[in-house]
């Protein structure tokens, strides 16, 4: 199993928050959406579902952070509860997935489960860094991470 093919689960994260967001249709569905521009977010709850041409995202919340751009210019972008992430090739699975466009880094935390055709790989973390596209699996406190792989 290759790690840079992880890097295309952050991929999301950056349609999400980029520009050209305009430009792309992503479709957001949710049992409540609310604004709070106090605090300058955006939540999406229960039974959170994104499509986006290349990545869909399902979660229990998703709660976008954006500056005085407003809701173009996004600061934070974190999927709560339940957090699946599914492109054409692999799945991954964990508690909190968290992107910042401004370091250009995604944390996958909390029971991180990545799944694609060559194996799979567990972890209490995954942090993708976009800009030096490296991939890095952290075990919890007296954990490992583990992995099992298919040859080809």
């Amino acid at each position: 199993m290759k790690l840079r093919r992880f890097v295309s689960l952050a991929v999301f994260a950056a349609l999400l928050s980029s520009p050209a967001l305009a430009q792309t249709q992503v479709q957001i569905s949710a049992d409540l959406f609310s604004i709070e521009e106090g605090r300058q977010e955006a939540e999406f709850s229960g039974n959170v579902v994104v499509k986006h041409p290349t990545v869909n995202v399902w979660a229990e919340k998703v709660v976008a952070t954006y500056g005085a751009g407003g809701t173009t210019d996004i600061k934070s972008f974190a999927a709560t509860g339940n957090v699946k992430l599914e492109t054409k090739d692999q799945t991954a699975t964990g508690d909190r997935a968290v992107f910042s466009p401004g370091d250009q880094l995604l944390r996958l935390t909390g029971n991180v489960k990545v799944t694609n055709t060559s194996g799979t790989v567990n972890a209490q973390e995954l942090v993708v860094n976009l800009a030096t596209n490296v991939s890095t699996f952290t075990a919890g406190e007296g954990g490992r991470v583990t992995g099992v792989f298919t040859s080809q």
